[in-house]
């Protein structure tokens, strides 16, 4: 994954920060491997941009309280997460996490280098403005070594 030698991973499971330097780790390096043509490495990485992302809105409990959080909402599965927060009006409605999940499962299985992915990344940069992810300056992530994958 892109975050490799630039973080502690341990520290993007534990701690707020963590997980948002991830997730900007990955939005940067899946960008990168789209534009290279890597397109089904970029996929992926933007979906664990995006578990990453969810992780980081969690763990903020004013973030959390604003939320219309249910009984039986669990906070462990990123696909009521996402209904959670398309319901506290957080993300739009219109995102399909089942269409992405299905692309990023074809994405996992096989190479697509002839997918236009164009209008997945305008989706995708979506959600992380509506998550407060991005935007953000890249300047002010570590260096990236462009000779990883």
């Amino acid at each position: 994954m892109p975050h490799a030698g630039l973080m502690n991973t341990q520290d993007s499971f534990e701690t707020e920060d963590g997980a948002l330097l991830r997730a900007r780790l990955h939005i940067r390096g899946a960008r990168r491997r789209l534009r290279q043509g890597k397109i089904s490495a970029g996929i992926v990485t933007l979906y664990d941009a995006l578990l990453f992302a969810l992780r980081w809105y969690l763990s903020s409990p004013e973030r959390r309280e604003k939320l219309s959080l249910g009984p039986k909402d669990a906070l462990s599965d990123e696909r009521q997460v996402l209904a959670l927060l398309q319901r506290s009006h957080v993300l739009p409605e219109e995102f399909d996490y089942h269409a992405f999940d299905a692309l990023v499962e074809k994405a996992s299985e096989q190479e697509m280098p002839g997918y236009d992915y164009s209008e997945l990344l305008r989706e995708f940069e979506t959600l992380m403005n509506c998550l407060g992810v991005m935007p953000f300056n890249e300047s002010d992530l570590p260096p990236e070594d462009t000779s990883t994958f």
